[in-house]
């Protein structure tokens, strides 16, 4: 599946960061997406409890059927709100149920990548894929996708069908994907599409103060805007506006031709049409080899203080973490005979 070098994550006009935009905002911004020619939108059943992809539908349907084939769609599932409780459960039934429901709240026949959102570690991964195996036969999905996984669990997957995507979180503040993922992927002609590219805004220089995150923003249960933490991260922020402007570009574009350059598939998500029209610009720019090499080393594993998640949210992700030795990611077994975990908004880990 050739996929484009940029597209749109869509979570943000449904879920995550507070109060999210009007549906008529996010519809907004979703069709200037289109006029602009992002040729991938990704969604997914968790978002919003399903409103995300209606409001994707509903940017499809304007579009209309003779443009439809302009743009990727892509969804998840296996990660849900049940009775407003995040919930991971791959089971093959689930999965099945799943993807009907986002055909119908997309309003199409036919979602072109669909991944699994988390792994469950109560399932085989080969049971989960096997499924959605059956689905790609039955025409209801094209591509098999896997996000949040490790190399070993991506192994286990090809070993059942092809796996056309990894979705992955990746940026210059999040380098896990390098721990193997990356190489990976390539070795297997596996597309490898990074979200939260520009580190959940702070590349953007779009945080001023973490305690003025609204109540439900997911980023106050994380540790890299919380304090101690958080300040030593905004000191990096003086020295990275100057390399932008050296560049000649914002630092959201900065962040963004970095992974470009390195040959995989950002997905920024933004409220805002001025911002969308900002990312899109990125594919137009050139930015000195030298430079970039620069930006990877203010902003790296040894200048970011924190983990990426807490306790909660870590418990929900299969990918290689730093914090684990490389014999420890090489070696690592697949868990057995454990419960399906879900985690609620508020963080709770129940089994």
């Amino acid at each position: 599946m050739i996929l484009p070098r940029l597209g749109l994550g869509c979570m943000s006009l449904s879920h995550a960061y507070g109060i999210p935009p009007s549906p008529e905002e996010g519809l907004a911004v979703l069709r200037a997406a289109l006029e602009e020619g992002v040729g991938m939108l990704d969604t997914a059943t968790l978002y919003g409890g399903g409103r995300n992809e209606e409001l994707v539908g509903r940017a499809l349907a304007a579009l209309g059927s003779a443009r439809r084939d302009e743009v990727v769609l892509a969804s998840k599932g296996g990660m849900a709100l049940v009775d407003g409780v995040k919930t991971i459960d791959g089971r093959p039934e689930t999965l099945r149920a799943q993807v009907d429901a986002s055909l119908r709240r997309l309003g199409v026949e036919h979602i072109d990548l669909y991944y699994l959102h988390r792994w469950d570690r109560g399932v085989p991964i080969g049971e989960s894929v096997g499924a959605l195996a059956e689905l790609v036969s039955a025409g209801k999905i094209g591509a098999i996708g896997l996000s949040e996984v490790s190399v070993a669990r991506l192994h286990e997957a090809l070993e059942v069908a092809p796996i056309a995507a990894v979705q992955n979180e990746y940026s210059l503040w999040s380098r896990n994907a390098e721990l193997g993922m990356l190489d990976e992927t390539r070795r297997q002609g596996v597309a490898f599409v990074a979200f939260s590219p520009v580190a959940r805004g702070f590349l953007a220089d779009a945080v001023g103060d973490p305690e003025e995150f609204a109540p439900k923003d997911i980023r106050r249960a994380m540790p890299r805007f919380q304090s101690p933490y958080w300040q030593a991260n905004a000191a990096l922020l003086p020295a990275w506006r100057a390399l932008a402007a050296e560049a000649g570009c914002t630092p959201a574009q900065l962040a963004l031709t970095w992974l470009l350059a390195r040959g995989v598939v950002p997905i920024p998500g933004t409220t805002s049409v001025a911002h969308l029209r900002e990312n899109q610009a990125t594919l137009s720019l050139v930015v000195d080899a030298g430079l970039l090499a620069r930006a990877g080393e203010l902003i790296d594993t040894g200048t970011v203080a924190g983990p990426r998640y807490g306790a909660a949210q870590s418990a929900e992700v299969d990918a290689e973490s730093l914090d684990q030795t490389a014999s420890e990611i090489e070696d690592a077994p697949a868990p057995e005979g454990e419960a399906a975990a879900s985690v609620s908004a508020t963080g709770e880990v129940r089994r």
